[in-house]
């Protein structure tokens, strides 16, 4: 009995979110650990049909740097970084392509409508919403470092992702965009993330990570910061406790912030419901970043 109040509790609780969040876009980002993890992927994806269920609109964007790592180690090919950036040649995109297409992106599609949800794949081989341009990186006296065919996203089509999301699809987007000339490009998945949250002037952002936030010392877990805002995030960088693979994800949060975004979070995705304990509870479980 005492198992069921609670969950009675839990459901009350939740019931004041569920309609504040009615109707209104959610971006949630999909990398890291769970990933690799068919059990672990399932169970977030359920948790997104709930989301969709209660009336909230989500659109996913998911990465799988590891993916592609482990299939190009399989052709043969060693991948090599430049300043945390994979160089991508023309190979290596095909490569992306086929594992954030092919199976990334048709596997999640897949068991968002076996879970009784509309789902559709927005990427280079169908419907694109991401174009970008050619970057470079910044190396020694200014000079710019060639890392092949990767861009930043310049433009997102937001109409399309919210004529699908009012209705009822859950748009699933790769990191791989086209340019100008209708060439492609491969992308950082958290700033694609940030960038499509912008467009589409979403709610939320939710940056699933493999861990449970921002941590003041990553050696102790008990030193997590569960809120911050962009004055204090941008201190954290320059006092280097935001570095390596929290950098871009945080930096996805801030450009989404400065796009209109009202909330974005950062929480561990391999902890069971950690996407609705963040957004249907009073306490949450990441960090919260706001603007202000």
């Amino acid at each position: 009995m005492e198992e069921a109040i609670n969950k009675a509790g839990a459901l009350i609780e939740a019931l004041s979110y569920i309609r504040k969040f009615k109707n209104r876009i959610v971006v949630v980002k999909l990398g890291g650990s769970l990933m690799e993890s068919d059990h672990s992927q399932r169970d977030l994806l359920t948790d997104v049909v709930f989301m969709a269920t209660v009336g909230m609109r989500p659109i996913l964007v998911h990465g799988g740097g590891k993916s592609i790592s482990a299939a190009m180690t399989e052709a043969g090919i060693e991948p090599e970084f430049i300043q945390g950036r994979r160089y991508t040649d023309e190979r290596t995109l095909a490569i992306a392509e086929h594992v954030l297409v092919q199976k990334i992106n048709r596997t999640i599609v897949d068991t968002i409508n076996e879970l009784g949800v509309k789902a559709l794949g927005m990427h280079s081989r169908s419907s694109c919403v991401l174009f970008a341009e050619k970057t470079h990186l910044q190396g020694p006296q200014g000079r710019k470092i060639d890392i092949g065919l990767v861009g930043e996203v310049t433009e997102v089509n937001a109409h399309l992702l919210q004529v699908l999301c009012h209705d009822g699809t859950i748009p699933v987007i790769a990191p791989i965009a086209l340019d100008r000339s209708g060439g492609k490009l491969n992308v950082n998945a958290d700033s694609a993330a940030g960038r499509v949250a912008a467009a589409v002037q979403a709610d939320k952002l939710v940056m699933m990570s493999d861990t449970h936030g921002i941590y003041q010392d990553r050696k102790d877990p008990n030193s997590r910061l569960s809120r911050l805002n962009r004055v204090q995030v941008n201190q954290l960088v320059d006092n280097g406790i935001i570095a390596g693979g929290m950098l871009p994800k945080v930096q996805a949060c801030l450009t989404a912030l400065e796009g209109g975004v009202g909330r974005t979070h950062i929480i561990d995705g391999s902890f069971p419901h950690s996407l609705l304990l963040e957004i249907y509870t009073d306490k949450g479980i990441g960090t919260l970043i706001t603007k202000e």
